[in-house]
């Protein structure tokens, strides 16, 4: 970190706001060698923490620079590791609070856009997104406000961009504990005046983990992409050995190319499965349900997508 970047960043935690100019600055300096160091970026981080009021336009620098340090600083692009989550719950967590304009924002763009993070990092975040949903206030970076006494249009947004992000439990599909995280609050929360947004994603959130279809080869682990990475930049790869990759990866290509094992099921066919509701998940939601005493609107309104997607109507 150059002594110039230090002392801008130092000057912008000791006022305890930050202007344009220092803003303008600290993009200059902190990216002059194209990529944001973590000297670079926990200096950031500290004046974040000093920060009483953040502009929007401090919040897009703070964010566009923790994003590229996590995800672009280390190969693969795209992911962070086990260290880099570490690192940021730990700067997060170093004041004792989440701040909605920037730092909610920034874990928000993480699952949002990142290929995959570890699972540490993925808790952390359904985490945070739930208590700030249930209790956070102030101002989101789109505008709109954070309430502790009913869910909001903000807080739907956020919500629906973690729980659908590239890189949650399921890749643009929803996972049973965020399923579930969606009943805690719609439980806690069924009597307040909620956003109407609020119910439509309660049922399209269920509804996309009940009968929705993911993938299984959406998401792969950062070992897993650099691993993929190294092999395609090996340009002493002979055919031999790329065969033998793909025997390791998927035993069971050669017996479908060559007919010696049966295809697996098409898309059409997964899709059609997923679709349908299981016993287990009967099960799962009745006692989801049944947590509150009663069929709540939100609980009736999931109940009619369902039996209408089925054709139980």
């Amino acid at each position: 970190m150059s002594m110039h970047f230090a002392d801008i960043a130092r000057t912008a935690a000791a006022d305890g706001g930050i202007c344009t100019d220092e803003i303008l600055a600290m993009r200059e300096a902190g990216w002059a060698d194209g990529k944001m160091t973590r000297a670079e970026a926990e200096a950031i981080f500290a004046a974040q923490h000093a920060t009483a009021n953040p502009s929007a336009e401090w919040s897009d620098f703070f964010v566009e620079a923790m994003q590229q340090h996590v995800l672009e600083g280390s190969e693969p692009r795209g992911y962070a590791s086990e260290e880099e989550a570490r690192w940021l719950v730990e700067q997060v967590k170093a004041d004792g609070k989440v701040c909605s304009m920037t730092e909610l924002e920034l874990l928000t763009r993480i699952i949002e856009k990142a290929s995959n993070v570890p699972n540490s990092l993925k808790d952390y975040v359904i985490e945070v997104i739930e208590d700030e949903v249930l209790t956070g206030t102030g101002p989101t970076r789109d505008g709109g406000e954070l309430s502790d006494t009913h869910v909001t249009d903000a807080e739907c947004k956020l919500t629906r961009r973690v729980i659908f992000g590239v890189a949650s439990d399921r890749p643009a599909a929803i996972s049973r504990r965020e399923a579930e995280m969606l009943f805690r609050i719609k439980d806690a929360t069924q009597h307040a005046s909620n956003a109407p947004e609020f119910k439509r994603l309660f049922v399209q959130g269920v509804g996309n983990y009940l009968m929705g279809f993911a993938s299984t080869s959406g998401q792969i682990s950062r070992d897993r992409a650099l691993e993929l990475d190294t092999f395609i930049a090996n340009n002493e790869v002979s055919v031999g050995r790329f065969m033998g990759e793909i025997a390791v990866a998927a035993p069971n290509a050669f017996g479908v190319v060559f007919g010696k094992r049966e295809a697996a099921p098409s898309r059409e066919d997964q899709v059609a499965a997923d679709a349908a509701v299981t016993t287990s998940e009967q099960s799962w939601i009745d006692a989801q349900i049944g947590l509150n005493g009663k069929v709540d609107e939100y609980d009736q309104a999931l109940l009619e997508f369902i039996a209408e997607e089925t054709g139980r109507a």
